[in-house]
């Protein structure tokens, strides 16, 4: 007789950074087309991405909730919701909370934003204490050019190394690092929050590659989480910017999803757990 089939409790977003170079309003789009559970709003220089009313009725017109608020972290937002980054991860959280989001993702500072890094972990742990929303610290990596390696990110880009109460993993990121993406995940234990599910091959570009078309362990991953009951939400961030048309662009997504989940419907009798 075969195996009972795992439901997965995992929810499956698409982040709307995937859909770049088009609009958060498409990635709602896309999602409620394919059967995603959600979408995690990456907040940038898309008006629309910053506007939390206009979030709120493209949620309601696709159907589709907003389950996550990825801060807007990057070089390229620098300016967005302000310049002060404690401002930015106020907003995000508000932004969260009035969305019915679970989670606010956000990066390790710069090394150059000095104040800022020095009070982060303590800062992160009091604004957790503020909200039911979870601020879920992601792993980044070094940067480098040809043979040299740049550390960019404070305290660390390794997050595990502080104590944070959630983590964020990134695939794409533990690729780029050339970091054991496992290991990293059994370090992070139960305070694995969130995931950014994607792919790399170990290049210093972060690459953010359809699952399974690079290196990473994505498969085994998503089924250590299903044996686990994970209850954090997954989240498809890859990089179509190549894409030919927006035929392929859905076309990668649509992989993407049915990738995880195929991969979260673990069964019961497997032994995917920590070795």
């Amino acid at each position: 007789m075969a195996e009972p089939v795992r439901i997965p409790t995992a929810k499956v977003a698409l982040s709307t950074a995937s859909v770049y170079p088009e609009s958060t309003a498409t990635a709602f789009e896309i999602a409620a087309r394919l059967g995603y559970d959600g979408v995690e709003v990456m907040v940038w220089t898309d008006p629309v991405s910053q506007d939390i009313e206009a979030l709120r009725r493209l949620s309601d017109a696709h159907g589709i909730p907003v389950l996550a608020v990825h801060a807007p972290c990057l070089l390229i937002t620098q300016r967005v919701w302000s310049t002060d980054p404690w401002t930015k991860l106020q907003r995000a959280r508000s932004a969260a909370e009035r969305l019915g989001a679970s989670t606010v993702v956000v990066h390790p500072p710069f090394r150059w934003q000095r104040q800022y890094a020095r009070d982060f972990v303590t800062g992160i742990a009091r604004m957790a204490d503020e909200t039911d929303v979870r601020f879920a610290v992601e792993n980044m990596y070094p940067w480098r050019y040809r043979d040299r390696e740049m550390l960019a990110y404070a305290p660390e880009w390794d997050v595990t190394k502080d104590d944070y109460r959630h983590f964020t993993v990134d695939l794409s990121h533990t690729a780029t690092a050339r970091t054991n993406a496992m290991e990293m995940v059994d370090r992070m234990g139960d305070r694995l929050a969130h995931v950014h599910l994607a792919d790399g091959n170990g290049s210093a570009k972060d690459e953010h590659l359809v699952p399974g078309r690079g290196s990473q362990p994505c498969a085994e991953l998503l089924e250590r989480l299903a044996a686990n009951s994970f209850d954090g939400h997954v989240v498809i961030e890859v990089n179509t910017r190549r894409a030919m048309s927006s035929a392929e662009r859905e076309a990668d997504l649509a992989e993407a999803l049915a990738f995880t989940r195929l991969h979260l419907a673990a069964s019961t009798g497997r032994d995917v757990t920590a070795r």
